[in-house]
């Protein structure tokens, strides 16, 4: 498909700094420290005062109570009289979401920099991390239905998604391996990354089952932290002389579950949706993406969102991620901090982060050498809610 750039466009925001709190794998402190702690780091790290900010936007894990993470953070970092703000809950989706709203709100001057924050600590002294999201997600729309037969949180659903998928288009196990072992690839050259040691194909087909057919090298690894951005206009300065990762395309695709309707709940998303609008936004096609940060909860949503955004065609993710094709020096690099597979499980903000740090060219020996344009998604759901960006190194095209 031909490029449909114009000279008339424009970037409408840009990434100006990411910060982190502490990321671990035991509980050290609240949520709302590792907040205020990964604000900090992200306004220091876009070349910011505290002063400068005048938008927060806050996205709590949806297994948490909706007072767990809220507004009262402004009062914890000591913001006074902020122009934009609000608490986002639309689950794991809101990584990429709050981004887009801010690019939104500091190109109509409703703020001049926005900071956007997740935080989480499902591990908790009497709980392991797998156990946070034992949570009942509702598939049938009858109250109760999955917590009496059994049917516990996103590794259940997932199982099922995952078979579904692997009978419609005759995927095996070995095509996941190749998006696990990508990953782990990637994840041997962040320092950010807590799954480096080496992983071969009889590594993942020897891990145990978590919900058959799903492994436990198929699912996200869950740590306690914080991460956050700063959104700034697009005209602004480089403030921390880093580099910054210019919003060029946005665009969501949110389904009703239609469990008993004429649709495959599992095979077709609303990824196509968020795709089409943010590739028309930015005036580009699937083809000219250079590297892309899609959203690992598990292996599958990786092959899924291939397949949904445009990477490849319907059905052929299988084919598509051979012979290393989404790890380093392959053909189209993907998760390239390790994801949320090898690297850190902090939703939406995993993959938000490391598109800003390639997009800008800060991703140190990981960094990928063609870096025109990048795709990051986030999904929330069973594959319900999706959000994307289209991100680039240059401010004009």
């Amino acid at each position: 498909m031909a490029s449909r750039r114009t000279e008339s466009r424009r970037p409408i925001a840009k990434i100006s700094g990411v910060g982190f709190s502490e990321i671990s794998r035991e509980f050290t402190t609240s949520q709302e420290r590792l907040a205020a702690d990964a604000v900090i780091a992200a306004v220091t790290d876009a070349g910011l005062q505290k002063k400068n900010i005048d938008g927060i936007l806050i996205n709590r894990s949806d297994t948490n109570p909706p007072d767990a993470l809220s507004m009262r953070l402004l009062d914890d970092l000591g913001f006074r009289d902020l122009s934009f703000g609000n608490v986002f809950a639309s689950q794991a989706a809101c990584g990429v979401q709050m981004v887009q709203y801010a690019a939104m709100a500091v190109a109509h001057g409703m703020a001049k920099n926005i900071v956007c924050v997740f935080a989480d600590t499902p591990i908790l002294p009497q709980r392991r991390g797998g156990d946070a999201y034992a949570i009942d997600l509702g598939l049938t729309n009858v109250a109760g239905w999955e917590r009496q037969y059994g049917l516990y949180g996103a590794i259940g659903a997932y199982g099922l998604a995952m078979r579904r998928y692997m009978e419609v288009n005759g995927a095996g196990a070995e095509a996941f391996a190749e998006v696990a072992m990508a990953a782990r690839l990637w994840a041997q050259q962040s320092p950010l990354a807590f799954l480096t040691k080496p992983m071969t194909i009889d590594d993942y087909l020897s891990s145990k089952f978590i919900a058959e057919p799903l492994r436990m090298f198929d699912c996200a690894f869950p740590v306690n932290g914080g991460g956050a951005v700063v959104i700034s206009s697009a005209d602004a300065g480089d403030a921390n002389g880093a580099g910054s990762a210019y919003i060029w395309g946005m665009g969501q695709g949110n389904r009703g579950y239609l469990a008993h309707g004429d649709y495959d709940n599992e095979t077709q998303t609303s990824a196509t949706v968020a795709g089409n609008k943010a590739y028309e936004m930015a005036g580009i096609s699937p083809s000219e993406i250079d590297h892309a940060q899609i959203y690992d909860a598990f292996t599958l949503t990786t092959m899924l969102g291939l397949e949904g955004y445009g990477l490849c065609p319907p059905g052929e993710a299988k084919d598509f991620v051979r012979n290393g094709a989404l790890a380093p020096g392959g053909c189209l690099p993907v998760n390239t901090g390790g994801g949320q597979l090898s690297g850190y499980y902090l939703q939406g903000m995993t993959q938000v982060s490391e598109g800003y740090l390639q997009a800008s060219g800060r991703a140190g020996k990981r960094q990928v050498e063609k870096n025109g344009w990048s795709l990051v998604t986030a999904q929330g759901g069973r594959m319900d809610y999706h959000a994307c960006l289209v991100l680039s190194s240059e401010k004009t095209h």
